[in-house]
């Protein structure tokens, strides 16, 4: 990629009548973050506008131009299209957000596609942005959705370094792969710092735990489709340095970049099954919770059934003598056993009859 050929042979021509006046007005709008324009390194002049990017990039063809843009409108994103030749299935993709991460070649121009993430620790939660980038010989765009990653950092270390800025687009793109790599790295600390507080909830037996550890595992398996690709995409750069002619010091700087990626993907998997294990011994010891709460729950109702037994028992020993009583105590005249002499200790016998004959058979099955 870091062949050039004549500008004229993929660029509007510098006689080409300029774009109409009202074109120059879209990149007024704030999706316009920072146009700069570099030379050897250092930067020679922040055009107000698209149109002055262009004009100036043609006036120097020696310059390499890096653009800024945040949720560019259509008309913006045509625009630089049709200046530097991008291809409108790239431009498609960079219109529309959820896009994967991934690594496009269309002729001398690369489309990169990266997910930046970033902590919050007030919400103690993953914030996702993602950011598409063309690369071309001598031009870098980048077109962000989300506030993640701030390339202004990235800029000013460029900046800062003319040697490898003077790279040219190559070394932006390794520097904004390193950015959003590095930004990964207060994202493990923060989840792996969730995943302590979930394991001491969880063996605390705290109720809301499983909500935690599913909005945790759904924020980890997007970031694990963030960085799982990013592996490939890395050796895929690695790949072509040889037929590309990539600088040994970015060569370098990429290998290291790409070090880091895949230790961060492992993270990432790793984070992925602790959390799949948490659920799993979550869910036992709920279970296990609710057996309990079901085995005192039982074991109360048992009780109380034993207790009902007993109660029942004696109101059924104490019915008899009631029966009894109540029968001979009708003061009917017609009433044999009245006039009899035996009538009445006939009368507690037979109560004493069936209230014990009744005890024995309550005992006998265990009520009383």
């Amino acid at each position: 990629m870091s062949d050039r050929r004549p500008r004229a042979a993929w660029r509007r021509h510098p006689d080409q009548p300029p774009e109409p006046a009202s074109a120059p007005s879209r990149a007024d709008r704030p999706s316009v973050v920072q146009a700069s324009l570099y030379r050897e390194g250092l930067r020679v002049s922040s055009p107000a506008t698209l149109a002055d990017t262009f004009r100036q990039l043609r006036e120097h063809p020696d310059g390499m131009a890096w653009i800024g843009l945040q949720r560019p409108t259509e008309a913006e994103l045509h625009s630089l299209a049709a200046e530097f030749d991008l291809h409108e299935l790239a431009v498609e993709d960079a219109l529309e957000a959820h896009q994967r991460p991934k690594l496009e070649r269309y002729g001398e121009t690369l489309f990169v596609v990266l997910r930046a993430a970033r902590y919050l620790d007030a919400q103690e939660e993953v914030e996702f942005g993602e950011l598409h980038i063309f690369v071309g010989p001598d031009f870098l765009i980048t077109v962000r959705h989300g506030a993640a990653p701030d390339l202004s950092t990235v800029r000013r270390r460029m900046e800062e370094n003319p040697d490898l800025l003077a790279l040219g687009p190559e070394a932006v793109l390794y520097a904004i792969l390193d950015a959003v790599v590095d930004g990964y790295a207060p994202v493990v600390a923060g989840v792996q710092n969730d995943i302590d507080e979930i394991e001491t909830e969880v063996f605390g037996g705290d109720p809301a735990v499983s909500r935690r550890i599913y909005e945790l595992s759904r924020e980890m398996v997007e970031f694990q489709r963030a960085t799982r690709p990013l592996v490939g995409m890395l050796h895929g750069l690695m790949a072509g340095f040889a037929k590309y002619g990539t600088d040994e010091e970015l060569q370098r700087y990429l290998r290291d970049v790409a070090d880091h990626v895949t230790h961060t993907s492992e993270r990432v998997d790793g984070f992925r099954q602790a959390l799949t294990d948490i659920l799993t011994v979550n869910a036992t010891l709920v279970t296990q919770q609710q057996n309990a709460e079901m085995r005192a729950l039982a074991e109360a109702g048992f009780e109380q059934n034993e207790e009902i037994k007993k109660i029942s028992s004696w109101a059924a020993i104490l019915f008899a003598p009631t029966l009894v009583g109540t029968i001979y105590g009708m003061n009917f005249d017609a009433m044999p056993e009245l006039d009899w002499a035996f009538g009445y200790p006939f009368a507690i016998l037979l109560m004493a009859a069936v209230c014990t004959s009744l005890y024995f058979v309550f005992k006998r099955r265990d009520w009383l």
